[in-house]
């Protein structure tokens, strides 16, 4: 029988009320993975960060076999082409009124000959999916919501149905920052005939992921968000439907809950510390968004963080210039601590098969990886423009605390405090640094020392018999 939470918004600020119920409710992911999609976050890799809207056959397989062999054993699954797979004369950053398009009759969009040879007219992205598949990995895409403009000029007939594109579609609703589609109005018919048919293509295809975009904000979409969801669940297949970009609205977070397994917090995250615009976003500037989503996340239903902006961003990324991360070290360490401790979705951006030691220890750290996989109660106990602390619970034996220490300012810090301090029992704890693998012995307080931008990272046991 499948699983799910019913859950219910206090208010926008009541981040404390979710996390409280979803934590009295959920059974263990462990109870839980057979019968849900996404129990866990999900791991992956997407193409956006190193290839933009440009990424070809020969460059994804080539990052979904590194993927599958250095990184599928640590947890990391998915491998998505990332947006405007059907252009056959891409830019990086996407988006242009110059882009050609491929699409079926039915006015479907399929993928670009020049750049995925594999993909007929009739085969479409299937047997890109089962060379993905072949690797023990799934396959993943991403498209736009609302229904190609060149299909509503033309009115294509919709595949399976006796509607038209042009019966479809809301020739006002247009995706403000790409001119491909226009929307599919929730009031037609004719609308979720069309959802219905690329949902059935997808699986035809054997598609695992979708990652819908223009639909979560710039503006929230609700009725299309249903539409989505109702048509992948028609398929039969299981396809786990991701929502961008951010930031959704926390107020909509029960909508987003009942019709998706994953969904942005934020506009895009690049490889800096902090912005001053709205696009990009930095590091810096997820610490507040994280927190006031904090506790909502449950087996199947993810709030996401974005991408992780890791290694090598190139050779044509989709935004700036090809380069290494701009992150330092530290602030590279905390990126993944941060996402990890929230839990959120884990997807690489960078090309895979350019990395280097340092990135690959970062992908491949089993104890900090399984806090994202198996924690739970992720809460803020301590919040300041300085310093943040992050607690949670693992859900599975042995059962320990996390707790993350994360110093935002921009100078070495020695902070500490009382375990009371960060809601946990007096006492003694032995502590364990997650990311150096080593245990550090007994303490009676929480105390570290950090550089700018740093983190240090615990499990965190109580020593029976030293409480009061």
């Amino acid at each position: 029988m499948r699983w799910r939470t019913v859950f219910f918004l206090c208010s926008i600020a009541a981040s404390s009320c979710l996390a409280g119920y979803a934590q009295s409710t959920t059974p263990s992911p462990s109870a839980l993975a057979a019968d849900v999609m996404a129990a866990r976050p999900p791991m992956g890799w997407n193409s956006w960060d190193g290839y933009g809207t440009t990424i070809k056959e020969d460059e994804f397989k080539a990052n979904a076999q590194w993927l599958a062999s250095h990184l599928q054993t640590y947890g990391w699954q998915y491998v998505v082409v990332d947006m405007e797979w059907f252009v056959t004369n891409p830019t990086a950053e996407g988006n242009s009124k110059s882009s050609l398009s491929t699409m079926d009759g039915n006015g479907r969009y399929t993928p670009a000959l020049n750049r995925f040879p594999s993909a007929s007219a009739s085969a479409g992205f299937k047997p890109l999916a089962d060379f993905t598949h072949a690797l023990g990995l799934k396959f993943g895409i991403h498209i736009l919501r609302g229904i190609p403009k060149g299909a509503v000029d033309s009115n294509l007939p919709i595949a399976g149905s006796s509607y038209h594109a042009a019966e479809a579609a809301d020739r006002s609703d247009t995706c403000p920052w790409n001119p491909d589609t226009y929307g599919a109005d929730p009031a037609k018919p004719a609308a979720q005939a069309y959802y219905d048919s690329i949902a059935r293509l997808y699986a035809q295809w054997e598609v695992d992921l979708i990652k819908v975009d223009c639909v979560a904000s710039h503006p929230y979409k609700g009725g299309e968000i249903r539409m989505l969801s109702q048509a992948l669940r028609k398929t039969g297949r299981p396809i786990i439907l991701s929502l961008s970009p951010g930031p959704a609205p926390l107020d909509k977070a029960d909508e987003m809950g009942q019709y998706a397994q994953m969904w942005r917090i934020s506009d895009d995250i690049w490889d800096l510390w902090h912005s001053t615009v709205a696009y990009p976003q930095g590091l810096d500037d997820q610490f507040a968004n994280l927190q006031k989503w904090a506790g909502v996340g449950r087996p199947g239903h993810w709030p996401d963080a974005d991408m992780l902006p890791l290694g090598f961003l190139g050779p044509a990324p989709g935004w700036g210039q090809p380069r290494k991360s701009r992150l330092s070290r530290d602030e590279q360490r905390t990126l993944v601590s941060l996402w990890c401790m929230f839990p959120s979705p884990l997807m690489l951006g960078g090309e895979l098969t350019a990395a280097d030691d340092w990135t690959i220890s970062l992908l491949t750290n089993r104890e900090v990886l399984d806090v994202d996989q198996h924690s739970t109660g992720n809460r803020v106990a301590v919040s300041s423009e300085q310093a943040i602390i992050w607690t949670a619970e693992r859900t599975e034996s042995p059962a320990t605390h996390y707790v993350a220490v994360f110093n935002r300012g921009d100078s070495t810090q020695a902070l500490r405090y009382a375990w009371k301090e960060i809601g946990l029992a007096s006492g003694k704890y032995k502590l364990r640094d997650l990311w150096e693998h080593k245990d550090l012995g007994e303490a009676d307080a929480l105390s570290v020392t950090l550089p700018s931008h740093a983190v240090a990272l615990y499990a965190v046991d109580a020593v029976q018999g030293s409480g009061p």
